[in-house]
């Protein structure tokens, strides 16, 4: 009996594809020192910082209660909207996304390996924003399913526009407005500073903002116990079908 050694040409199945450039993607992230910190240091900092000190008034109740869950909507933001934007654009800016199209992984395998990562690289971030909050004396409270919706809806808000800023835009363009985005939603969002101290017109703008229904409504099950909460779910859902639509509509892949 004679064993047939002849090549057998054709495409990995497609499950396969999709982990293997899933993974790379979630080792060209780690490898980045500046996606590093955007990712990790920055949200870790922050937590850190304002924890241990008076610098801003947080309103009633413990400081690390507070930050914690505004830390972990930081991070689904710095992952899947700016990270996410800017690896995006300069991959579209070189060519590298008109290369990946003509490989046998399909753009929509593309999008779900990109998905995949930044779903990874969340999870990475929530373990280790969590244990130094429970260093820090966090006691989080609440269900934890409810928790993994509002993050996931919140990962798809921002992953929606993410890629729209990363598809229409050129590559330098998508840098500075994702970046400052990132800073202005920081300062405004709710993540470290009371939505409270804001005027009461303002306030309720600022509410409307995925970043801040994402921190609100992770404060009211992780702080106050509560199910899931209705208000930061259905702006977290239109933020996210809008995203998630107009990505679809106008992405350019060259």
């Amino acid at each position: 009996m004679t064993m047939d050694l002849s090549p057998a040409p054709g495409a990995a199945p497609l499950p396969r594809m999709i982990l293997s450039q899933a993974a790379f993607e979630v080792r060209a992230v780690l490898r980045n020192g500046e996606q590093l910190l955007l990712t990790l240091i920055i949200p870790v900092v922050l937590l850190v910082l304002f924890s241990a000190t008076s610098l801003l008034d947080l309103g009633p109740g413990r400081r690390i209660d507070f930050l914690a869950p505004g830390v972990l909507a930081l991070a689904v933001m710095s992952t899947a909207f700016t990270g996410q934007a800017i690896g995006t654009g300069f991959e579209r800016r070189y060519g590298v996304l008109k290369r990946l199209g003509a490989t046998p992984l399909p753009r929509g395998g593309l999008i779900a390996a990109k998905t995949l990562a930044v779903l990874a690289v969340e999870a990475v971030q929530a373990a280790v924003i969590c244990a130094v909050a429970l260093a820090l004396g966090w006691h989080p409270s609440g269900d934890p399913g409810s928790v993994i919706v509002l993050l996931l809806l919140g990962t798809a808000a921002f992953s929606g526009f993410g890629l729209l800023m990363a598809g229409t835009l050129r590559a330098e363009a998508t840098l500075a407005a994702a970046n400052l985005v990132y800073i202005l939603l920081l300062a405004a969002g709710g993540v470290v500073f009371p939505l409270e101290e804001f005027p009461s017109g303002v306030r309720d703008a600022l509410g409307l903002l995925p970043i801040s229904a994402l921190a609100e409504g992770l404060r009211d099950v992780l702080q106050d116990g509560a199910a899931l909460p209705a208000a930061p779910l259905l702006v977290l859902a239109v933020w996210a079908a809008a995203g998630l639509v107009l990505a679809g509509r106008f992405f350019k892949w060259e």
